[in-house]
Formats: structure tokens, C-alpha cells, sequence
């Protein structure tokens, strides 16, 4: 049995580990009602966008976006991956990531090339040890991303999808359902996917200046909003899965601390026990 000295010290590291956890648990709970608010504040604009898409590939114009044209055969595909910037978030990246690999496998099984570009430095990481072509990435968004942020990293896969060297593009994120639930979300960005578009009808807009200039606009819109509202409801996720980790954390090291208290107070009774035996016995040769 270890010695008194020794499980204090233990006690003491499982604490002052405590204490962290606890710290960690609060901020997670002070910031997740902002994350919630700023994600739900962006859902209709999100929601507006999808409409006004809908409709826009519902009519029928003499022009075609490529953004809204399924392509013959699919050679390469690229993700747009969010995760977060810091860890202690339980298995909250590592379930996005397992998901999204056996995708990639699915891909790569078929002959099909996957690129990728990665929002949060989680991604970042992970993504620079595996098999796939890294496009791009960004990293420390913090607690309120901005849409500028976004830009760089939307634009590279949306000009390799222009170029034709990608032929399908996919978000994949972690949706915030509940505090309690986060999941692995898979949405397809491009082309835009065929329940939005299989219905046509007769009519159609009025374009100004033109119909190629105003589709090229709203739908680079579209896409960003998507990957906005997907860091949005990732960084809520974060929070979330953080401040569950954080009180599983801090029950387990009270739990621990208990243990440890009935040890060393079963050593400092043995101890005890021992000194009475020996002073006794010392008496006794006397």
C-alpha cells in the first residue's frame, strides 16, 4: 500500500485537475447561450436563401448555371470540413472525422479523388496525416467567426468546381441538435442537390444586368451562407460537447478523490495501528 505522503500528494494533483475542469465546464456554460443565439439569429437568413435557390432552379431559363447542372461522371469530389479550433470536447471532432473517413474510403474504393479544405485547426491537423489532397485551410475563428473568415477557404473549391476539377462538393459538420445531442452532418453543396431542382416550370425571372451575373452572385451567397451556418452550429456544438466533457470530468475526480481519502485513511490507520503495536511492545521488553 502506498504511504500517506504519497496518496496526499495524489489528492491534491486530482484537485487541482478538478479545479481546471470546473473552470472549463463554467466558461463552456456562460458562452454556449451566445454560440446558441448567434447560430439561431442566422438560421433564417440561411432559411431565406435556400427559398430564393429553390426557386431559381424550379425556373426556366435559357441559362444554366454549372452550379446547378449534375455532371455525367463524378472523378473527384471535395469536402469542406469544420471542426473545431481546441480540444476537451470529448468525441466530439473524433466522431465527425470516423464518419467522414469512411466516406473518403467509400470515394477512394470507387476511383473517385477527394480534396479537401478544413475550417479549425482540429481538421487542420488531422487531415495533413491522411491520404488527401489538402487544398486549403483556416484556423483560430474563435468565438464569433465572421463570414470574411470563410471566404478564402469557399472560393478555392469553388473555383476548382468552376474549373471542372472537382465534380461534387460536400459540408461536413457537427449540426447542434441539443445541448446533450450533437451529430455528424453531411450536406452537399454542388451541384445543388436534385430535390431542389427536379421540378420546372414555364416561367422565369427577369434578370438585371443578366442572368449569368445575378446567378453567379446569389448562388456564391448561398454557398457561403451554408458554411457560415455550419461554423455557427459547430462552435455551439463545441461548447456544448465541452461543457458535458468538463462535468464528466469533474464527477470522475470527485469520485477519485473519495477513493484516494478512504486509502489514505485506511494507510494512516494501519500506521497508526503499527506505532501503538510497536510502543506496546517496546513496554513490554521493559
Amino acid at each position: 500500500m502506498a504511504g500517506g505522503r504519497e496518496i496526499k500528494t495524489k489528492i491534491k494533483s486530482v484537485q487541482n485537475t478538478r479545479k481546471v475542469t470546473r473552470a472549463l465546464e463554467m466558461v463552456s456554460a456562460s458562452k454556449i447561450r451566445k454560440a446558441q443565439e448567434r447560430m439561431k439569429a442566422s438560421r433564417p437568413y440561411a432559411r431565406a436563401m435556400k427559398q430564393v435557390i429553390g426557386h431559381l432552379a424550379q425556373a426556366s431559363s435559357e441559362y444554366q448555371h454549372p452550379y446547378l447542372v449534375e455532371r455525367a461522371e463524378t472523378k473527384r469530389v471535395g469536402y469542406i470540413i469544420v471542426s473545431s479550433d481546441r480540444g476537451l470536447a470529448g468525441g466530439l471532432n473524433n466522431n465527425l472525422f470516423r464518419k467522414l473517413l469512411g466516406e473518403i474510403r467509400t470515394w477512394q474504393e470507387q476511383g473517385v479523388e477527394v480534396d479537401v479544405v478544413t475550417i479549425g485547426q482540429k481538421a487542420s491537423v488531422y487531415f495533413r496525416r491522411i491520404k488527401v489532397e489538402m487544398l486549403a485551410s483556416v484556423t483560430h475563428l474563435g468565438d464569433q467567426p465572421h463570414v470574411e473568415q470563410l471566404v478564402g477557404v469557399i472560393k478555392v473549391m469553388l473555383d476548382a468546381y468552376s474549373a471542372g476539377s472537382i465534380d461534387k462538393v460536400f459540408l461536413s459538420y457537427n449540426d447542434f441538435v441539443n445541448t446533450m445531442t450533437q451529430r455528424a452532418a453531411f450536406d452537399q453543396l454542388l451541384p445543388l442537390p436534385p430535390s431542389n431542382s427536379v421540378a420546372k416550370h414555364d416561367w422565369d425571372y427577369i434578370y438585371e444586368p443578366d442572368a449569368q451575373t445575378v446567378l453567379e452572385h446569389v448562388l456564391t451567397r448561398y454557398i457561403e451562407s451554408l458554411v457560415y451556418q455550419a461554423v455557427l452550429e459547430n462552435v455551439a456544438s463545441e461548447h456544448a460537447a465541452r461543457m458535458v466533457a468538463m462535468k464528466s470530468a469533474s464527477d470522475n475526480a470527485n469520485k477519485l478523490i473519495d477513493t484516494l481519502n478512504l486509502v489514505y485513511n485506511k494507510a494512516r490507520q494501519a500506521a497508526i495501528t503499527q506505532e501503538i503495536s510497536e510502543i506496546v511492545g517496546g513496554a513490554a521488553a521493559v
